[in-house]
């Protein structure tokens, strides 16, 4: 099964399988890690806003221009941000590593 690579807000890596099919923010949750995901996956909201590896970026399709939307709203915007509801994984995102945005204060 591939794997999947959170780097927690205190810097931890925790590296968790992440089952094909499955969004970010699912496999996330599978692993109590703390990404909220407010909409559940209705692209309502950024909360599940997530900073892909430089090296992984390219290899994940394009945003659609919903998410970019939502993007906008996310704190800590970064060129690499995306939504990790919109991210599906895929046997070829085996390692895969992200990092989890700021919170709202």
């Amino acid at each position: 099964m591939p794997k999947v690579i959170f780097i927690e807000r205190d810097g931890r890596e925790r590296e968790v399988e992440a089952p094909i099919g499955s969004t970010l923010l699912n496999i996330a949750h599978m692993h109590k890690i703390d990404l909220e995901g407010a909409c559940d996956h209705s692209l309502a909201c950024a909360t599940c806003h997530v900073i892909v590896d430089t090296g992984w970026y390219d290899v994940l399709p394009e945003p659609e221009a919903d998410e970019m939307d939502m993007l906008d709203l996310a704190v800590g915007l970064t060129k690499t941000s995306r939504l990790g509801c919109q991210i599906i994984m895929r046997e070829e995102y085996n390692g895969l590593t992200v990092k989890l945005a700021g919170k709202a204060k």
